[in-house]
C-alpha cells in the first residue's frame, strides 16, 4: 500500500508509504497499483523508501478470543446489549449495488 500525491507546480509525483490520516489530493494505492504507475512525460516520480514494518499475523490465541467475545455478543439476553432492530417501515432505501443496500432511518433527517 502507498499513497500518492501530486504538485502540479513541480511537475512531480511523490509515492509514499500509507498516509495515516485522508488528506484532499491524495490517493491511496494497493502494492500493484502502486509498483506500475506511471506519470505524464516530463513529470518526475519521487519514490519514497517504505519503512520495514511487517504487519504480525494473528494467532491462534488472538482468532479465539475474538470468537468469543462475537459469541458472547450474540447470546446477550441484556436489552442494552447493542443496536435494536427498528421500526422496518422507518427504513429507507437510499441506494443498491448488488446484494448491498445503503439504508437510512425514515425519521432522521440526511
Amino acid at each position: 500500500m502507498a499513497t500518492l500525491t501530486y504538485v502540479y507546480a513541480d511537475s512531480t509525483a511523490v509515492l509514499g508509504p500509507l498516509a495515516l490520516q485522508a488528506t484532499p489530493g491524495c490517493y491511496d494505492l494497493c502494492a500493484t497499483h502502486a509498483s506500475k504507475m506511471t506519470v505524464p512525460q516530463g513529470w518526475e516520480v519521487i519514490r519514497l523508501a517504505e519503512p520495514d514494518t511487517l504487519v504480525p499475523e494473528p494467532d491462534e490465541d488472538d482468532l479465539l478470543a475474538l470468537a468469543n467475545a462475537v459469541r458472547e455478543v450474540g447470546f446477550s439476553d441484556s436489552p442494552n446489549s447493542g443496536p435494536q432492530p427498528g421500526n422496518p417501515d422507518s427504513v429507507v432505501e437510499l441506494g443498491r449495488r448488488g446484494h448491498l443496500r445503503v439504508i437510512a432511518d425514515a425519521q432522521r433527517r440526511i
